[in-house]
């Protein structure tokens, strides 16, 4: 049984917060990850974050092509293979392979964009995961390819080495020559500068009336003012006056102001009697009305009105399915480059312990004793009230500091008003102020500066000077204020820290010497968890120590510009209101 069942639950929280700040510093935190084989020393976890989309909770989405980008933050190019093969993507299970196709790999530039298919992402979750392995240069080239998605009738990445749009489902090419975006959105796309690319009619490719179809593209267009996008038989996508606009038949569908240069994903779903169109994501238009036959050829690009479309275009798909919304909001989120979805980040073999079991600083909190506990709990309170104390000291410096300043050049400036300062301005925050009001009352006593009043004595600028001067004690009292409790944790910190860990090492001892069991594995985890102690002491310690030597630093200064003031106001109190 462990010791930290005994702490009350609060106790054990604030503790683990303690320790979460700690181990994020130390880069211990977190449960360390099976590794799927030795030979591939390296992997990017892909996640797919739909924690924060506002999704339907009960709908999952099945199928999602997704496209992974690596780059130098989170692939290590030097040690995989020039051409990527040998490159493997796992599940989020760490156990089933699967299929990819690298659309770009460029070892030299250090950019890659490989295509998978997820068999299923959750809804509301930040667990939807792939695993990129590499870095096993003896390793055959992958084979096999993402999963077919049945309801695809084209699909046109404009990454084919001929240059003619190839399609990946039935093969077929443009009727012209693709001039080919070498930095488009995904790897390689298409530049349109007013031509037309055209995909020849075919059979499989046609829509049956009343049919399901989902046509989607990205587009990045130089110009928004007019140009057609997408044409097939009655189905018509354009831009006209910066907006986008669908047609189906005579029906519009209104898309809204479009950005220019800016990629964009466009979608247009039909669903047998509505239509829907999506951009980036989300539905900004719908009709009822019927789909129509679609058959013939597609035309990408072209002139609408007199204005003809300039830009660029990438994955270009046509689908006998209405895809959902939830589908295309995944789609546009983890394909588009802001990457709202995703998050890559890249492990080693280093940071895996084979087994699944949890990480170090797991081992470290399972094996603390109670008094390890109890002083770490102290030590989470001194670390809280220390951090709050140099937040509030901070600001109060900040505030001072910046108000001194401004009445001072008030004070400077001032010539016959020297009294008459706290008249006009107000400087709630600035010690110089409340010093000066300190003197301004005292000699508004003595009726300084009215008519026929007699100049002041030596003994009552004295007196005057006395007074002021009590209230200078009283503000650096007020700047020092609270201090104590930093250097409590600088002093105090690391000798509570040592003595969790001193007690802790006695406990482990003690425990081995009663169970009669010497081995190296039943001392370390009791030992290193007493160690923890002293971690957590030097966690609170040393932020403790540079915040007061910042914090006493900036107070010297605010302490001398008083002292200088209180010199200065008096003098010019003596020099104008004084027996000469």
């Amino acid at each position: 049984m462990h010791t930290s069942t005994f702490l009350p639950a609060r106790a054990r929280a604030a503790a683990a917060g303690l320790l979460l700040c700690l181990s994020g510093v130390l880069g211990l935190a977190g449960p360390a990850q099976a590794w799927w084989q030795a030979d591939w020393p390296q992997r990017t976890r892909y996640t797919l974050d739909t924690s924060n989309q506002g999704q339907p909770t009960t709908e999952a989405v099945n199928g999602l092509p997704l496209a992974i980008r690596l780059h130098s933050g989170n692939f290590d190019f030097a040690g995989a293979k020039d051409d990527g093969s040998d490159l493997r993507v796992l599940a989020a299970d760490d156990k089933t392979v699967l299929p990819h196709r690298i659309e770009r790999f460029d070892a030299v530039n250090e950019l890659a964009v490989v295509w998978v298919t997820l068999p299923a992402v959750l809804p509301g979750s930040d667990k939807n995961a792939v695993l990129v392995y590499s870095g096993n240069l003896q390793a055959p080239a992958a084979t096999g390819s993402p999963a077919a998605d049945a309801a695809l009738k084209l699909a046109v990445g404009f990454d084919d080495a001929a240059g003619r749009g190839q399609d990946r489902v039935a093969g077929a090419l443009a009727t012209t020559p693709v001039v080919r975006e070498a930095n488009a959105l995904l790897a390689g796309g298409a530049r349109l500068d007013g031509s037309t690319l055209q995909w020849p009619a075919a059979d499989a490719l046609a829509i049956t009336p009343g049919g399901a179809a989902t046509v989607s593209l990205w587009l990045r267009a130089d110009a928004v003012d007019g140009g057609q996008v997408l044409r097939w038989g009655p189905l018509q996508i354009a831009l006209a006056g910066g907006k986008l606009q669908a047609r189906v038949g005579g029906t519009v569908l209104d898309g809204g102001p479009l950005t220019a240069a800016t990629w964009t994903h466009v979608a247009l779903v039909l669903e047998g009697a509505k239509a829907r169109l999506h951009v980036n994501g989300g539905e900004v238009a719908q009709a009822a009305v019927a789909t129509p036959a679609l058959a013939g050829a597609l035309q990408l690009g072209g002139t609408e009105g007199s204005t003809a479309l300039r830009g660029a275009v990438d994955e270009l798909q046509v689908a006998a399915a209405a895809r959902s919304a939830p589908w295309l909001a995944l789609v546009a989120g983890s394909q588009g480059s802001a990457g709202k979805l995703v998050k890559a980040v890249r492990e080693s073999d280093g940071e895996a312990d084979g087994g699944g079991q949890h990480g170090y600083m797991g081992i470290l909190v399972k094996n603390l004793t109670i008094d390890a506990w109890v002083v770490i709990v102290i030590l989470g309170v001194m670390f809280v009230v220390a951090a709050l104390v140099m937040v509030v000291k901070l600001r109060y410096i900040v505030r001072a500091d910046r108000d001194n300043r401004q009445f001072l050049g008030r004070f400077r400036q001032a010539t016959d008003a020297l009294l008459q300062l706290d008249q006009g301005a107000a400087h709630p925050n600035s010690t110089l102020y409340r010093l000066y009001l300190a003197g301004q009352r005292e000699l508004r006593k003595r009726r300084v500066g009215e008519p026929g009043m007699a100049p002041l004595s030596g003994a009552s600028i004295d007196a005057v000077k006395a007074s002021v001067d009590a209230d200078l004690v009283r503000e650096s009292h007020r700047l020092n204020g609270q201090m104590v409790w930093l250097t409590i944790a600088i002093s105090g910190g690391p000798f509570l820290g040592l003595l969790g860990t001193v007690v802790g090492v006695m406990i482990t001892f003690a425990a081995i010497a009663a169970a009669g069991d010497v081995n190296v594995n039943a001392i370390a985890p009791g030992i290193a968890a007493a160690l923890l102690a002293t971690v957590a002491g030097l966690g609170v310690a040393i932020p403790a120590l540079f915040g007061y030597n910042y914090l006493a630093s900036r107070i010297k200064t605010l302490s001398a510009d008083m002292q200088i003031f209180v010199d200065e106001f008096i003098t010019r109190i003596a020099e104008e209101y004084g027996a000469r």
